[in-house]
């Protein structure tokens, strides 16, 4: 930016990237509805009619910042992966991995509401659209996948009956997103942490041998 004005040409880099992590901090602050294309813009330091030719309405940029969040929340989950303890027993690796899938994504939803809320805001179309290419983490897998793997490992480890296998993600993930949900938004925000922690304890519990 120069005087105060927008520049009309974007030098620094990448604008399709600047956009997105401008999208990524409006998300971050404001979840899906803050994500406005002319503040993005802004936020790059370009006239609006830069951006028409990375993104063509404030939706295509939406879009773009979701698989950003769902990646994030790849990646949150992840991280929590790679630190769970090592066990001997693959028995109790295989359920370490699974609650380490759902404290991370627990995690994340508290500590990045915004994002969170903007990973899962997206219509039915949009997740059909994007199947197989939408949110990877660092290992490319999406959430749902790091879950349905974890899930598998399971059920190859004994933890889990094979019978009991098919869809078991969609059980377990409506248990921790809607806790996860109760607890961002819903009649649980105004708990501490020490009444969070117990009480994500049981749920992971009760999604471990529920199944």
């Amino acid at each position: 930016m120069k005087n105060g004005k927008p520049r009309s040409t974007y030098r620094h880099g990448d604008l399709r990237r600047a956009l997105i992590d401008a999208g990524i901090e409006l998300a971050r602050d404001g979840g899906p509805d803050a994500v406005v294309l002319r503040e993005a813009t802004r936020r790059a330091g370009v006239v609006p009619n830069a951006a028409y030719r990375h993104f063509e309405s404030r939706d295509e940029l939406l879009t773009a910042v979701r698989s950003a969040a769902l990646s994030a929340v790849a990646q949150a989950m992840e991280e929590e992966l790679a630190a769970r303890p090592r066990k001997r027993r693959r028995m109790d690796a295989a359920r370490a991995g699974l609650r380490a899938i759902g404290t991370g994504y627990l995690r994340f939803a508290q500590m990045e509401t915004g994002l969170f809320r903007t990973a899962f805001a997206a219509p039915p179309a949009e997740w059909e659209a994007h199947e197989g290419a939408y949110g990877k983490g660092p290992s490319g897998l999406d959430p749902f996948e790091l879950l349905s793997r974890a899930l598998d490992e399971m059920a190859e480890a004994g933890a889990l009956d094979m019978k009991r296998r098919p869809e078991a993600e969609y059980l377990a993930w409506s248990a921790v997103h809607g806790f996860a949900l109760l607890l961002i938004e819903g009649p649980l925000q105004g708990l501490d942490q020490k009444q969070i922690e117990p009480l994500a304890t049981r749920l992971l519990d009760m999604v471990e041998n529920g199944l």
